[in-house]
């Protein structure tokens, strides 16, 4: 069977999904990413190894979210998009009719218009984290409550708590001032999902013209407090889709379905295995000093990015030591001996 692999990689989580040439969907994860996205893609990879049969062959891999470009050199990826793109894509897959899109994941949000199955405006938000799933994930901590358990909270309350949706900070303190004035848990967790959706509604759906049908996914669509707050705020139906988690994943397998055209860059399941190692330097060579990252497997250069110029994009392994200094050069080298069995 031939198959196409998805991987969607946030600040929070790494999502894979795994679809048939028809556009079937035949197997998803969502994995937490522990700020270990390397770990986190191999631990995924051996587990979607473990599900295919030795029949089955991968003919195409797509990358998006906000590590897509270190996840995509990693694994061979045919196509790395973003994740406005990949977002429209799997919404309009399963609902055609779809007019606007809400995506709320851990580090960002994001709002996608779209008219006659085409995408004609988005927008995601700034520099404030009030309207995101982290937010919420700080919030259900400082309260001691699982966040699993945060939206089935929320539907009990029965006295919401007005909480400032403006930004966390003011989020936070509102939230202080209201527990020392005894409102209850359940009341305290509805007046934060109110909240955020106040602040993603005034924020990254500004000046946006909404319309029905209206598509809610991402990781906080779990969340069934914010689900009935964004119904209370905008009084119309919220479709959650079955894969709300795994969209963005879904989306880029869609779409280097429609694109590929060759063999596959894909390296195999082997790198699940393999040791891989990054550094870092700054580059000089003009005023702008960009933050290079680079990605060994074994003693192969088969990454080098972040250059607003694109100067390194393309780079070899004999014009990085000038780069590095030679003690973190030979550290490098050092380690990459070291291990075993991590050639391709």
């Amino acid at each position: 069977m031939k198959l196409y692999l998805g991987l969607d990689i946030g600040s929070i989580s790494a999502n894979f999904a795994l679809i048939e040439n028809d556009g079937k969907v035949i197997k998803t994860l969502y994995l937490r990413t522990l700020g270990r996205p390397i770990d986190t893609i191999q631990k995924g990879l051996k587990e979607i190894e473990s599900f295919i049969s030795d029949d089955d062959i991968i003919v195409g891999v797509g990358a998006t979210g906000s590590a897509r470009q270190l996840i995509g050199t990693l694994v061979g990826a045919d196509v790395i998009k973003n994740e406005i793109t990949a977002h429209s894509i799997s919404a309009l897959h399963f609902y055609p009719d779809v007019q606007t899109v809400f995506e709320i994941g851990g580090q960002d949000s994001k709002i996608i218009i779209i008219r006659d199955g085409f995408v004609c405006d988005f927008a995601m938000n700034t520099i404030c984290a009030a309207g995101t799933g982290s937010f919420l994930d700080q919030q259900a901590m400082r309260l001691g409550i699982p966040i699993e358990q945060f939206g089935d909270l929320a539907l009990k309350s029965t006295n919401r708590a007005e909480i400032s949706g403006r930004c966390t900070v003011f989020a936070e303190s509102d939230l202080i001032h209201k527990q020392q004035m005894g409102y209850n848990v359940e009341d305290l967790i509805a007046g934060l999902c109110d909240s955020l959706v106040r602040n993603y509604l005034s924020n990254v759906a500004k000046s946006k013209e909404l319309k029905a049908p209206y598509i809610f996914q991402g990781g906080v669509a779990r969340n069934r407090g914010i689900c009935e707050a964004f119904k209370r705020e905008l009084k119309v139906d919220l479709i959650v889709p079955k894969y709300y988690d795994v969209m963005g994943a879904i989306g880029v397998a869609l779409l280097v379905k429609k694109q590929i055209q060759k063999d596959t860059n894909f390296r195999g399941f082997a790198i699940a295995h393999k040791k891989f190692i990054t550094k870092s330097f700054k580059c000089q060579d003009c005023a702008e000093h960009c933050e290079i990252l680079v990605l060994f497997l074994g003693d192969e250069l088969i990454g080098c990015w972040g250059s607003r110029c694109g100067k390194w994009d393309n780079a070899n392994i004999e014009e990085l030591p000038n780069y590095f200094s030679q003690a973190e050069h030979k550290e490098t080298q050092r380690k990459i001996k070291e291990e075993e069995n991590i050639y391709l």
